[in-house]
């Protein structure tokens, strides 16, 4: 594995970069800016990014762009706390990737069980029970899996109003039993257990790829308040108190960086198995790193760190919301162990 960044992903990084830099919200209160919001949207809709995953038809199905690739940009906007669907309609693309499904005409996202742990699933064309559908914003369908001859084929379900939960940035929708659901058509083929791996493995290096964005971000944050803010007349960054935390904080982002890195690379050029295990002890790390780092930033700002207006809280929330998709530090710790063939009789579970 080559670690360093090609110049057209440099490019691809810098373009996500100045795109969070001008459009996403840089207060609490911008949050509720509509016409800022609407921009962004539209931006990120222009630049196809919700779309690297979608097949690439003079290519046979390989998609139009590396999982490394598409983690740059989903680092990029979780850095920004961006407030624009990116991770649902990215899943979406990839489902009907290996469905060899056609793209979608219009927004889509993806549906999860009531957790976040898993892709929701009906059955005699219904949800049998309540699901979850991420990244709801102005998406009217989500795609859920329905069980079938060979494996599982796609159908979508009516979004109902999204709305902002824990993650404030990114708006969720609860699909209510009996939620009906239908058919897709033009499936090339079943999604197989094989195909599900490969598509977590692509959800866990992306929601990795969110933490150490949200992270990044976090850290830049408390940084720039530790250069400002002034206590006994020097600025509180001279602490050394201070300075060990946002040490400790900045050695985590890295080591999270650089396995999240790993992760996404893994899911286009190892076996499904070993890609799954690589995206799992990612999410481990970094799900367990990004609440410690979150948590330090807000004790670095101090009393106003629990404030509404401090952004702190907002990193915060975005890193929570996104160790829940897919399985969090136990989880994705229980898939290495089952990958490696660990279990009960080892002594260590």
């Amino acid at each position: 594995m080559d670690v360093r960044l090609s110049a057209e992903q440099r490019a691809l990084r810098d373009s996500a970069a100045q795109v969070v830099s001008s459009l996403a919200p840089r207060t609490v209160r911008e949050l509720d800016d509509s016409e800022r919001a609407a921009k962004l949207d539209a931006t990120v809709d222009v630049s196809g990014w919700r779309e690297l995953r979608t097949a690439a038809v003079a290519a046979g199905g390989v998609p139009l762009a590396s999982a490394v690739e598409t983690a740059i940009v989903a680092e990029e906007l979780g850095r920004g706390l961006a407030d624009t669907p990116f991770l649902g309609p990215t899943l979406a693309a990839e489902l009907r990737r290996l469905a060899a499904a056609p793209p979608g005409s219009s927004l889509e996202t993806v549906a999860f069980t009531p957790d976040l742990s898993a892709p929701a699933c009906a059955a005699d064309g219904v949800l049998p029970s309540p699901a979850i559908a991420i990244d709801a914003r102005a998406a009217p369908s989500a795609l859920v899996l329905v069980p079938a001859s060979g494996g599982y084929r796609l159908a979508s379900a009516a979004v109902p109003d999204a709305r902002a939960t824990l993650d404030l940035t990114r708006s969720v929708a609860r699909l209510d039993y009996p939620a009906a659901v239908v058919s897709l058509p033009a499936q090339g083929r079943p999604l197989t257990a094989e195909d599900l791996v490969r598509w977590t493995s692509l959800g866990l290096a992306l929601t990795c790829a969110d933490l150490v964005g949200a992270m990044s971000g976090a850290v830049h944050l408390a940084c720039e308040y530790a250069l400002t803010r002034r206590q006994y007349g020097v600025a509180i960054g001279t602490f050394q108190a201070v300075q060990h935390r946002l040490a400790d904080a900045f050695v985590s982002l890295e080591g999270s960086r650089s396995i999240a890195l790993h992760a996404a690379w893994a899911v286009d050029a190892s076996p499904a198995g070993a890609a799954l295990a690589a995206a799992a002890s990612a999410k481990a790390y970094c799900a367990r790193a990004a609440r410690t780092v979150c948590e330090a930033v807000i004790q670095v700002h101090g009393g106003i760190g629990n404030t509404w207006e401090c952004l702190a809280h907002l990193y915060l929330r975005r890193t929570l919301f996104s160790s829940d998709i897919l399985g969090g530090v136990g989880a994705s710790l229980a898939r290495v162990l089952d990958h490696h063939g660990i279990g009960p009789g080892d002594g260590l579970r």
